[in-house]
């Protein structure tokens, strides 16, 4: 049996169609019953639950061999780390009771250090806390900036004709789609073959500045002539209070963008054949990033 936590989102709803179309038995977790039900069709056990719910992850994982592990997005906590600390605590107790073999979460580039990262910090604590279950497998993997990020801001785009952000636009980091991390996590899990405490980067098919991906995406939107704009922090501030995002949120966000300009999240691993993953950011604004700018499904 293997567990699947937020299996309605980018990466687990990847990971729990590949397990049950390899004929695996796969429970589903999420926090609505409804958003399961596709998964149920073919085959999956549904489970309704929050994961910083004790009693409800000890339901969920008993029995299972593997989970896959992760923080589901939750930006408007207005204590965003002592949110990741309770999820943090909750599967280090049940993964520790419920005899769970092995374990896949979904880390990030930058975990190997304890602050200074904003919530990837707290991601650096889940791997801390699980790496302390002496019989637990577990593999962390240590995803790039996620090219979905860039959906985040089609409504600047639409309102003002900007791509903006915080992070500096010459800074050439790894992107990753968020689809590939599923395949990378769920190739994982049918092999079973890592062992110990593990970690591995997922690096994305190649390292991209967000100038260079401006005009790329520009150009899978009918505007070509689409450019990165870098916004200071003190206006992302206002903007991002004004979405509703909780102060302390706020902060986290725009040290860690901080840090990724500067060189600290970065890989751990040359990148290699293992690390590099598919799809190209060409491929992405025109099969995902388009389609949600034009408010349609996206292929991915």
């Amino acid at each position: 049996m293997y567990v699947i936590t937020g299996a309605t989102g980018n990466t687990g709803k990847v990971i729990a169609e590949k397990l049950l179309a390899a004929g695996q038995k796969v429970r589903v977790v999420g926090r609505s019953a409804d958003k399961l039900a596709g998964f149920v069709s073919r085959g999956a056990e549904a489970f309704a639950g929050s994961v910083d719910d004790a009693e409800a992850m000890t339901r969920a994982f008993t029995g299972a061999k593997a989970v896959y592990a992760l923080f589901p997005p939750s930006l408007k906590e207005k204590d965003y780390r002592g949110y990741q600390r309770r999820i943090t605590e909750v599967l280090g107790a049940t993964l520790e009771k419920s005899g769970v073999q092995y374990v896949v979460t979904l880390s990030s580039l930058g975990a190997e250090l304890p602050s200074g990262t904003g919530p990837i910090a707290g991601l650096h604590e889940l791997e801390e806390r699980l790496n302390q279950i002496s019989a637990l497998n577990a593999l962390h993997l240590r995803a790039a900036f996620f090219m979905e990020n860039s959906l985040q801001v089609i409504g600047l785009i639409k309102s003002m004709g900007i791509f903006g952000g915080t992070i500096q636009a010459d800074a050439r980091i790894p992107m990753v789609a968020t689809r590939d991390i599923g395949e990378f996590a769920a190739d994982a899990l049918l092999a079973l073959s890592f062992s110990g405490k593990t970690t591995r980067d997922v690096l994305g098919q190649r390292d991209i500045s967000h100038q260079e991906i401006a005009p790329i995406l520009g150009a899978a939107i009918g505007k070509p002539n689409l450019r990165y704009t870098h916004v200071p922090n003190w206006q992302a501030k206002m903007a991002m209070a004004g979405m509703g995002l909780p102060g302390d949120t706020v902060n986290l966000l725009l040290e860690m963008n901080d840090a990724i300009s500067e060189g600290k999240v970065k890989p751990t691993e040359p990148r290699s054949a293992q690390n590099t993953t598919p799809m190209s950011i060409e491929e992405f604004a025109t099969e995902v990033f388009a389609p949600a700018f034009q408010g349609k499904a996206a292929s991915a």
